[in-house]
């Protein structure tokens, strides 16, 4: 099971990329929203999307959930 956090800061295009804790790419602490743990991106995405309806994957820590 993976800690996964939504950045409250939208990309360019308007999405809301979900992390992993350990990921590289972590928003700091002020910019992201911790969703829970899961064992794998896709619900994490899904509960991302509770918030912020354009959400997918980060494409280093979460590549099975990116879209470009």
């Amino acid at each position: 099971m993976e800690k996964y956090y939504v950045n409250k800061n939208a990309q360019s295009n308007g999405d809301h990329e979900v992390h992993i804790l350990s990921c590289s790419w972590l928003p700091e602490p002020e910019n992201r929203l911790y969703l829970g743990q899961f064992a794998s991106c896709v619900p994490a995405v899904a509960e991302a999307k509770r918030y912020y309806s354009l959400s997918n994957g980060c494409r280093w820590c979460s590549p099975a959930c990116h879209t470009q």
